[in-house]
C-alpha cells in the first residue's frame, strides 16, 4: 500500500510514520508537510506543500489511503489564518481525495467536537457535535466534521474514518506545547522529574489524554480493517483533574475561582504575555468526557500508555527543553492549484 500522510512532521504525524513504517502491508509512505525534514526514513518520501495552497491531487494519485493530520496552531491571534489550513485546507484535501480516486481517508478530528451537556457521564460517537463555542480549536474541529459529513454524503464509496482523541501527548510534543500554551510562564528549571511545583485547581476543569503512539496505532488499525468507517473516540485512563495530577506528580494544588482563572488567561492573552486563549479553559470545563467502547470493540484498539504516563513524558520533555517537532515552514514545494471541477463542500461560517 502507498499511504499519504499530511501534517507528517507534527506530533501525531511523526508517530504515524513510525508506526506505519513497521507495518508490512505498507509499501510506501509519502509525508506531506510545509517543511521538508532533513532525514528520510525507510519507506518514506517527502513532499513540501501547504494544504491551504497546493494542488494535492497529483500527489494523492495511486494512493491506497490518505491520513489527514495537517493542523495549524499558530498564529494564535489570527484565527482566519488558522481556519485557512484547518477547515478550508481539509476541504481541499478531500477534494483532492475525490479527484485522485483515493478509496480511504482517515482524519484525526478531536474529542473537542462534542457539544457541552449538563450530565457528567462520558459520551459516545452519536452525541451531538458542535464544540465549545468560545474555543477556536473546538469551532474549527466541529467545522471539519461538517466538511466530512458533506463529503461522506456525496461520496459514499469512499471509506471515511474519523478519530476523535482528546489531548495528544508525548515527550517530543513538549516544544509545541510550550509554544502553544505556556510561552515563558513556565521555565524548564521549574520542572523536576516526577513533580510539578504548583497545580492550578479550577473547579470542574479536567482533561482526558492519550499518547501520540496510541493515536498512531488507531490509524494503523483503521487503515487495515476494511470495515472500519465513521467516528471512533480515543482516550486513555485516568481522567486528569487537579487531584489526580497531584497524586501522580506531587506539588501544591492552588485553588483558583473560575472567573479569576478565565480573567487572568484573557488578560494575559490580550496583552501578549502568554499564548493560551481563554477558550482552552472553557473547553477543559465544558467539554464532555468520551467513551472509547466503540474503538475497543470494533477496531480492537487499547491504549498502551495511560494518561498519567503520557503526561509524565510531556513533563520530562518540558523539563529537558525539548524543541518543537515542527519548525516554521519553508516555501511550499508545490505551487497553488485549482481544486478541480466540483465546488467545495460548504462549511460553517468563518470566524
Amino acid at each position: 500500500m502507498r499511504i499519504i500522510v499530511t501534517g507528517a512532521t507534527g506530533n501525531v504525524g511523526t508517530s504515524v510514520l513510525r508506526k506505519l513504517r513497521a507495518e508490512p502491508a505498507v509499501r510506501q509512505l509519502v509525508g506531506v508537510a510545509r517543511r521538508r525534514p532533513p532525514t528520510t526514513p525507510q519507506k518514506t518520501s517527502w513532499i513540501a506543500a501547504d494544504v491551504a495552497r497546493a494542488d494535492l491531487a497529483p500527489v494523492f494519485s495511486g494512493a491506497a489511503a490518505v491520513v489527514h493530520l495537517a493542523w495549524a496552531w499558530h498564529p494564535p491571534r489570527e484565527e482566519e489564518t488558522r481556519w485557512a489550513t484547518n477547515v478550508s485546507g481539509t476541504t481541499r484535501v478531500l477534494d483532492a481525495v475525490r479527484r485522485a480516486g483515493v478509496p480511504v481517508v482517515i482524519v484525526v478530528s478531536a474529542a473537542a467536537v462534542y457539544t457541552p451537556r449538563d450530565e457528567d457521564g462520558p459520551v459516545d460517537e452519536q452525541a451531538a457535535v458542535g464544540g465549545v463555542p468560545t474555543s477556536s480549536f473546538a469551532r474549527h474541529k466541529a467545522a471539519v466534521e461538517v466538511v466530512l459529513d458533506h463529503f461522506e454524503a456525496h461520496h459514499p464509496t469512499t471509506r471515511v474514518v474519523r478519530l476523535r482523541p482528546p489531548a495528544i501527548l508525548k515527550r517530543e510534543a513538549a516544544g509545541a506545547v510550550r509554544e502553544t500554551f505556556l510561552g515563558p510562564l513556565l521555565p524548564s528549571r521549574a520542572l523536576r522529574r516526577g513533580r510539578l511545583p504548583v497545580i492550578p485547581d479550577v473547579r470542574g476543569a479536567r482533561l482526558q489524554a492519550v499518547h501520540s503512539f496510541d493515536v498512531a496505532e488507531a490509524v494503523r488499525l483503521a487503515l487495515l480493517r476494511p470495515d472500519a468507517r465513521g467516528a471512533y473516540n480515543l482516550a486513555a485512563p485516568p481522567v486528569l483533574d487537579a487531584r489526580a495530577v497531584q497524586l501522580a506528580f506531587g506539588g501544591r494544588a492552588l485553588r483558583i475561582p473560575r472567573p479569576a482563572a478565565r480573567a487572568a488567561l484573557d488578560a494575559g492573552f490580550r496583552l501578549g504575555l502568554q499564548p493560551t486563549e481563554p477558550g482552552w479553559l472553557d473547553l477543559a470545563i465544558q467539554a464532555p468526557l468520551v467513551d472509547t467502547s466503540r474503538a475497543r470493540a470494533t477496531l480492537g484498539w487499547a491504549p498502551a500508555f495511560g494518561a498519567t504516563a503520557a503526561l509524565q513524558e510531556l513533563l520530562d520533555g518540558l523539563a529537558a527543553g525539548e524543541p518543537p517537532v515542527l519548525r516554521p515552514p519553508e516555501t511550499p514545494g508545490l505551487t497553488a492549484g485549482t481544486s478541480g471541477d466540483a465546488p467545495p463542500a460548504p462549511v460553517a461560517a468563518r470566524p
